[in-house]
């Protein structure tokens, strides 16, 4: 599920509370959060409705400017319903907090190499997201390509692993490839003391 980003902005200052999608089956659950581009979005209640209960009213507050110009955009299918979600509100995406953060403890250390093991026995790989976070360090900002080139993998796969390092708060995208966050460098930082 996208927002267009003056909906985020929107949504941000609390002009948007509502959101209407067609769906096949329903992705979105109340209480769930959805990361985007501004942060994430939370949810309150999602529920079916039909599209003969839609008021101008629910299009202003889902960011439209009338009611005709809602129903334009919803996709349309015979096998898609109708879902109505009201949004709480847009938080901080929490791992920016968390690759700020450099103080590493020695038990995080360890609970992120048993993880780095785990997926490295799935890729039969031995220390390949080590491998990775070593690439990133010596070359910050190239790209997906040439970083998949250097570690011979392929750069699809190589994607998918750093959002899993992303999602521990270790790298960042920029514009151009990768960086470690703090977090990753102090985590790097205690590996390397270490000698492993």
């Amino acid at each position: 599920m996208l927002f267009r980003q003056h909906i985020l902005e929107r949504i941000a200052s609390g002009e948007v509370t509502l959101a209407f999608r067609r769906w096949k089956r329903q992705p979105i659950r109340g209480g769930a959060r959805l990361r985007t581009a501004r942060g994430e979005v939370i949810f309150g209640s999602v529920q079916e409705v039909d599209e003969g209960s839609l008021t101008e009213d629910d299009a202003i507050k889902a960011g439209y400017g009338s009611l005709a110009e809602l129903t334009d955009d919803l996709q349309s299918g015979e096998d898609r319903n109708l879902y109505r979600m009201e949004i709480v509100g847009l938080e901080e995406d929490g791992r920016i907090a968390l690759r700020e953060d450099d103080g590493l403890s020695a038990e995080e250390a360890g609970l992120l190499a048993k993880s780095f093991d785990r997926w490295d026995r799935a890729n039969s790989a031995p220390n390949y997201h080590r491998r990775i976070l070593d690439a990133i360090a010596a070359t910050p900002e190239v790209s997906a390509a040439a970083l998949a080139r250097s570690l011979a993998v392929d750069k699809v796969k190589l994607k998918r692993d750093i959002r899993k390092l992303k999602e521990f708060g270790l790298t960042k995208s920029m514009s151009v490839g990768y960086r470690l966050s703090p977090r990753g460098e102090a985590l790097l930082g205690m590996i390397s003391e270490k000698g492993q």
